[in-house]
């Protein structure tokens, strides 16, 4: 899917419809066309049939001069157009999925991990667009800030264009650099989780070791307790035991994007610090951050030819690469590496160019899968258990 593009803009784009929220109807927002394709979007509706729904609800709106609607009675005009359009039910629900997502700002991260030329970035931005998470992370950016403004020890070539005496060698250095990487991620993880908002982190910089529990006989949730603690963790190593207490999952506010409140004299005013207080108090014990971590691996045919191409135009030290074969060995060993998680419940993506969006458009339902679960009644009562213990 490439970049999104709207159509051409209409007379109806002139006038203005208010959408009214909360029970009481104290907050409203601009009905926008091209911000609801984006969530109908997020749904797995076909880009230009989501612009051509966002068109269609705002005429019947505006020849109807419904001008001032509730935003019950406007998605209940949505999901009719939708499903005349073939998009039901099943859609209908991830919409409000994803709507309760975002009101009750979740923390989500996702990791995209793998070595060169497997994917990372493409993926990171076709999903990025799918499900409206504009905030995306490189690890190399991170790497060389790190390097070139920090007395942190990286060197200036690659891990896996250095010389080692075996493969041990190898991923004990990687592992090394990764932790470093992900001290320097530090501030932006907790800022996530603090604020509710999502993150994307790709590149081969991220060590799955750091954020899966190496223990495979612990519980599904006492694992996902060591991940949400490593993540918000400002130390290097093993976080403290009452980390999970000590961090603020949600700083709940209960309406998202930018919502107009009406006074009691009748003026508008942006949604103010006594709103979001009272969210807070309600949402205090809503569900921990969703961590979603993914290994990326390219078939073998399509990456050696990847590989090839990039090698011939990489240089280190202004030097073209000599010993191709040397670094697609270390390449190799390193995601073997990463793959070997897949036993302890990291789930690898096989990619290939036959298959990409095939699989780009499983990737986008497994996500929404995880969201949904994280988000689940279930879910909210681990959290409460955890901070309440």
């Amino acid at each position: 899917m490439g970049p999104r593009t709207i159509t051409a803009s209409s007379k109806y784009d002139f006038v203005k419809v208010k959408v009214w929220l909360g029970d009481h109807a104290e907050h409203y927002y601009v009905f926008s066309r091209f911000l609801l394709s984006q969530m109908l979007t997020v749904t797995k509706i076909p880009n230009h049939a989501a612009i051509r729904i966002a068109l269609e609800l705002k005429k019947l709106l505006v020849d109807n001069s419904l001008l001032d609607v509730s935003q019950s009675d406007l998605e209940a005009n949505m999901f009719k157009l939708m499903e005349q359009r073939g998009y039901g039910e099943e859609y209908a629900n991830r919409y409000k999925m994803m709507t309760r997502f975002h009101h009750q700002r979740v923390p989500l991260i996702i990791l995209l991990c793998g070595t060169a030329c497997v994917g990372k970035s493409t993926i990171a931005t076709q999903i990025s667009q799918r499900l409206n998470l504009p905030n995306v992370m490189q690890t190399d950016v991170v790497y060389e800030l790190l390097r070139t403004s920090t007395d942190a020890p990286l060197a200036s070539t690659p891990v896996w264009a250095r010389d080692f005496s075996s493969a041990e060698e190898l991923i004990t250095e990687f592992c090394r650099e990764c932790r470093i990487v992900r001290k320097g991620l530090a501030g932006d993880l907790k800022k996530a989780v603090k604020d509710g908002k999502p993150i994307i982190i790709e590149g081969m910089h991220i060590d799955p070791n750091i954020y899966l529990m190496a223990d495979e006989n612990k519980t599904p949730d006492e694992s996902r307790t060591h991940l949400e603690n490593v993540l918000v963790s400002s130390e290097e190593g093993t976080p403290t035991a009452n980390n999970a207490n000590n961090v603020d999952y949600l700083e709940a506010i209960g309406l998202a994007g930018s919502v107009i409140e009406i006074s009691n004299e009748g003026e508008s005013v942006k949604g103010s610090e006594e709103v979001k207080s009272t969210s807070v108090s309600k949402e205090k014990c809503g569900p921990g951050p969703i961590i979603i971590p993914l290994v990326l691996k390219m078939a073998e045919f399509d990456h050696n030819a990847l590989l090839e191409e990039w090698f011939s135009t990489f240089a280190f030290n202004d030097k073209l690469v000599q010993d191709k074969d040397k670094l697609a060995s270390n390449l190799k060993i390193i995601q073997d590496y990463l793959c070997s998680f897949n036993s302890k419940g990291l789930k690898v993506l096989n990619l290939s160019t036959n298959t990409f969006n095939p699989t780009l458009d499983w990737l986008h339902g497994y996500l929404l899968e995880r969201i949904e679960q994280g988000i689940s009644p279930k879910s909210n009562e681990n959290s409460r258990q955890l901070q309440e213990n």
